[in-house]
């Protein structure tokens, strides 16, 4: 890249994933977020929506209607909003990175099974990369449209891939994945769902059967086969936050070093995955209130050698490597930043 710095603009900034993108852009070297829309808050310091931006912008919201062209532009709308005016979208800049569900899916209809309508604008699905730069780093580099990733999905195939990748799991038995969510997964309305943050504190199911979550997964695991992914959904009592614990069998009597021997080749030279599996300690697998502002995803296992019985296990920020982190991810890699820039935050403990 130049020394310039890239402009940006932010479609549907107002929400969680709109918060977040503004937080780590915030301290970008390489960009500058110059527009972020809201239709409801339109004349607003973006702060009196994320007050924690307090002192770190000066921006106003905008409507959509005063969008001017940019060098990236982040569309963080509600599902179903982003395909209905793409082509707009993408006449303002050189490149889009969507948030959404829209663009996640190759095949319109895979994603009118997934998502129970049609696309509103099929041409455009085969423009778009997968944005999970683990997956698809090498299309990305090359890039102008990402789609978002998943939170769910994400921490699925981040459990899944180093054992997939070494064909160790292979497409002859369902893949169980129950994954507990923090409220902020439903939205910032609290009229959108029971989930709210506001509300937060009841246990209960979000969606235990055909979550659309799992038409990603299965794309992006089609060349190694056809993988019964099978989710359940609960929200649990925290605000960010998915772990995910995938239940299947492997063949008994696997030494333990085989399984370090796969994460290590999947994840050693990944920068924002990290193998968590600990002999000792507090924290011995994957916690996701550790994860808590970060693009960090931790993944590690149980495996009973005697039965074959496993557990694979990942945690990340639904909000961070579930969405504006891997989005922002994404951009470093097609715009051609390095890619940890402005994600290295590592959390806060205790």
């Amino acid at each position: 890249m130049t020394g310039r710095r890239l402009s940006v603009g932010i479609v549907g900034a107002s929400g969680y994933a709109g918060g977040e993108l503004l937080r780590l852009l915030s301290g970008h070297p390489g960009v500058e977020v110059t527009q972020a829309t809201s239709e409801q808050h339109a004349g607003k310091f973006v702060y009196h929506v994320h007050p924690h931006l307090r002192d770190q912008s000066s921006l106003r919201f905008v409507s959509r209607d005063a969008l001017a062209a940019c060098d990236v532009l982040f569309l963080a709308m509600p599902h179903g909003q982003s395909q209905a005016h793409i082509t707009h979208y993408a006449g303002l800049a050189d490149y889009v990175v969507d948030l959404s569900a829209d663009f996640r899916l190759r095949d319109p209809a895979f994603y009118a099974a997934a998502y129970q309508r049609d696309h509103l604008a099929p041409n455009w699905l085969p423009r778009f990369v997968y944005g999970l730069p683990e997956l698809s780093r090498d299309a990305l580099t090359s890039a102008h449209y990402a789609s978002g990733v998943g939170c769910n999905a994400t921490a699925t195939m981040l459990a899944l891939w180093a054992l997939v990748k070494s064909g160790t799991i292979v497409p002859d038995q369902p893949v169980i994945v129950d994954l507990k969510v923090g409220s902020s997964e439903a939205g910032n309305s609290p009229t959108a769902s029971s989930h709210h943050p506001a509300r937060s504190g009841v246990v209960r199911p979000f969606q235990l059967t055909g979550h659309r979550h799992e038409a990603e997964v299965q794309q992006a695991f089609e060349s190694y086969g056809a993988f019964d992914i099978r989710m359940a959904v609960t929200s649990v009592e925290m605000v960010r936050g998915v772990a995910a614990a995938i239940h299947l069998t492997l063949p008994v009597g696997l030494p333990e070093r085989s399984l370090w021997n796969h994460y290590r080749a999947a994840w050693d030279n990944e920068p924002f995955v990290r193998i968590v599996h600990a002999r000792q300690g507090i924290y011995r697998h994957p916690e996701p209130r550790l994860l808590a502002g970060t693009n960090y995803a931790d993944v590690g296992w149980e495996y009973d050698p005697d039965t074959g019985r496993t557990v694979l296990l990942c945690a990340l920020d639904n909000l961070g490597k579930g969405a504006a982190g891997s989005a922002v991810q994404c951009m470093n890699v097609m715009c051609g930043f390095e890619e940890t820039t402005a994600l290295t935050f590592g959390g806060i403990y205790p």
